[in-house]
């Protein structure tokens, strides 16, 4: 495995050279991105841009020809937090939004659409649920590209868990049901025609049933998956090709990863595989320019990824050539296809929003994500693999510190060991400002994606949402794995984590404090029981505790037995603990027990916690209190690396 590595160092890093880096201020890392998404009108004249204006966001609607005319701003208020923008005429723009809220004292988010008209400068809340409240008034089956003046949306005017298919005038607010929801129907689909075709959902029983529905290509008539032989309830929906019969589905077909096939809904059976890779499961799909066709298919290997399916051509075709070893994102694109929005960024390149105009063959620059952060001041990211104890090999990445440029640098590093959120999420070779922090300071950091984590397919994943003792193992046979290879100073390493990542890093502590000098958690979930009561206060929660975490321990013995909260006395290592206090996925209480629980630990303890705060520090201040904090924590437990200034 050394061989393996060291080739991997060889060949990347003496391709690589890079200037003289200067050491960015922690609270550089807690600014929120420049542009949090974008959209292009349909007669690409306009953009709209989801901008961050001194902590709180905006919308900025921008002419893409030289006019001299300034800009429209709008702000969305100081609770807001962004979701999507999206022209639906050329005149207006909507903007969905979430807000964090406490109902009957239990934190949640609600989803709103703001719409605004560009002429009359006047915005207004779309859909407004009268006498009621409804949490999602967001959801958008389909945004209608040949109707500029409705879109249809899910929703109920009455107290229902199952929701209408609306058609919204996107002007006046007003709508009209076309389609009565359903029992158990929670997810509605169109074809590519706008059509709405599918209709998905479960129970909210522990004994889970999945429903079906399904509407004949050009009539009235809703059947149910039980008149489409070898089409599953529960089957993973992708959506429609050009054909309004062929229904495209995730399917194994005696594979371990999941690929894509097209069910014919009138013979009533698969006809033919679209994609299936052998070691990767299959992603979102690709649409023609001009949205009527499937012609292709993105997946996630150690970086996104995407295959076509044919010798097509796309706007993004001219910054692949451009930037050939970058990640390009589609963002959005002009009703004729000709002009699109991509970013474009690389693993310690924060990346730029970028228009790509086909017709004139030209690429413009827009503006750049994150422009406090400079590449050449952030770290190089390499792929890497190692084994577990039991011979599985796990995937990885390793993010050195800027000053890290020569393969005889890497020995007796520092370390982060940083495990993902999730816990049922993956990482890949693309920009993670969490890890750049801590190479910012001076420290190597390892990021792997254990047992449970997606995209590799469904045994990779069950292995570790079966036992979660596994992938607490499979992080620590990282840790190991850097230290006998001696990629890693064995006496300077800290564990580190968001989320799921935090539970991690303080199971680490608890189970393996003779590896690591500290350990940081954010968000982290401490006590397992008091999570599966907090998720019952949610639909769907029973399940969903079973499905994240109950299914991975074998009894209440062992959930005890892996609860932080319940073993706090045996923390003897530094530990950075922060939460915020509104936090709708791990609440706050999860920080609170393990407060009091740390009384009894002999251990330094570093405490921080945000008011009205999510799981995500959306604040802009907060997100930067929080880095300058832990900053200062690293700094009294850690080294650098000798090469930082």
């Amino acid at each position: 495995m050394r061989n393996i590595f060291t080739i991997i160092f060889l060949t990347l890093l003496s391709s690589f050279a890079k200037p003289a880096f200067a050491k960015t201020a922690p609270e550089a890392f807690g600014v929120l991105p420049a542009v949090y998404d974008a959209a292009i009108s349909p007669d690409a004249a306009h953009l709209a841009l989801i901008i961050n204006m001194d902590g709180q966001y905006g919308v900025r609607i921008l002419n893409t020809k030289a006019t001299g005319k300034k800009p429209l701003v709008v702000l969305l208020g100081d609770t807001a937090k962004p979701k999507w923008v999206k022209w639906v005429n050329n005149d207006r723009v909507l903007v969905a939004i979430w807000r964090s809220e406490v109902i009957l004292g239990t934190p949640i988010t609600s989803s709103y659409i703001i719409t605004i008209d560009t002429v009359k400068l006047k915005t207004k809340l779309l859909v407004v649920p009268k006498n009621m409240y409804r949490q999602f008034n967001d959801q958008v089956i389909d945004f209608l590209p040949d109707d500029p003046k409705h879109i249809l949306m899910s929703f109920s005017n009455s107290v229902s868990d199952s929701p209408d298919i609306q058609l919204v005038d996107v002007k006046k607010g007003t709508s009209k049901r076309i389609k009565r929801g359903r029992s158990y129907i929670q997810n509605w689909y169109t074809d590519l025609r706008g059509e709405p075709r599918v209709g998905q959902g479960r129970n909210d029983k522990l004994d889970v049933k999945y429903y079906l529905t399904i509407r004949d290509t050009d009539g009235k008539t809703w059947r149910d998956a039980d008149d489409y032989p070898g089409l599953e309830a529960n089957a993973n929906i992708f959506g429609f090709t050009g054909n309004p019969d062929e229904l495209v589905i995730g399917q194994y077909q005696g594979k371990d990863t999941r690929g894509l096939y097209v069910y014919d809904l009138g013979v009533k059976k698969i006809t033919r595989k679209l994609f299936h890779h052998d070691d990767y499961d299959a992603g979102s799909l690709i649409l023609s320019a001009d949205g009527k066709n499937v012609i292709g298919v993105n997946y996630v290997a150690d970086a996104p990824e995407r295959e076509l399916f044919g010798p097509y051509e796309t706007p993004l075709d001219l910054l692949h050539e451009q930037y050939p070893d970058y990640t390009i994102d589609y963002v959005d694109r002009s009703k004729d296809g000709n002009v699109m929005l991509a970013n474009v960024s690389d693993a310690y390149d924060p990346g730029m929003l970028m228009m790509v105009n086909t017709k004139t063959k030209t690429i413009t620059r827009i503006v750049s994500l994150r422009p406090q952060l400079k590449s050449k001041d952030l770290g190089m990211v390499i792929s890497v693999k190692y084994a577990a104890r039991d011979g599985v090999t796990i995937p990885a990445y390793v993010t050195l510190p800027p000053g890290v440029t020569q393969t005889a640098q890497i020995k007796n590093l520092p370390f982060i060991i940083l495990p993902h959120g999730g816990p049922y999420a993956r990482k890949s070779k693309r920009f993670d400002y969490f890890a750049q922090f801590f190479a910012s300071r001076g420290y190597a950091v390892l990021q792997m994606n254990f047992r449970g984590s997606i995209g590799y397919g469904k045994e990779f994943k069950k292995a570790g949402q079966q036992n979660w003792v596994l992938m607490q193992e499979d992080v620590e046979d990282g840790t190991k794995w850097l230290i006998d290879k001696g990629y890693a100073d064995a006496g300077n390493i800290c564990i580190a984590g968001w989320s799921y990542g935090g539970y991690a890093a303080l199971m680490g502590a608890i189970k393996n404090p003779e590896l690591y000098q500290c350990a940081v958690s954010m968000a982290g979930v401490t006590d397992m029981k008091a999570m599966e009561r907090h998720m019952k206060d949610y639909r769907f929660g029973r399940t969903s505790a079973r499905d994240l975490f109950l299914d991975g321990f074998r009894d209440k013995d062992d959930i005890k037995e892996n609860s932080p909260v319940k073993r706090a006395n045996e923390i003897t290592i530094p530990l950075f603990l922060a939460h915020g206090e509104n936090d709708q996925r791990v609440h706050f209480n999860q920080y609170k027990r393990m407060k009091k629980a740390l009384k009894k630990s002999p251990a330094k303890i570093t405490y921080m916690k945000f008011e009205d705060e999510d799981h995500f520090l959306s604040k802009q201040k907060n997100r930067q209190q929080f880095f300058i904090g832990l900053d200062k924590f690293l700094a009294e437990n850690l080294t650098p690396v000798q090469s930082q200034p």
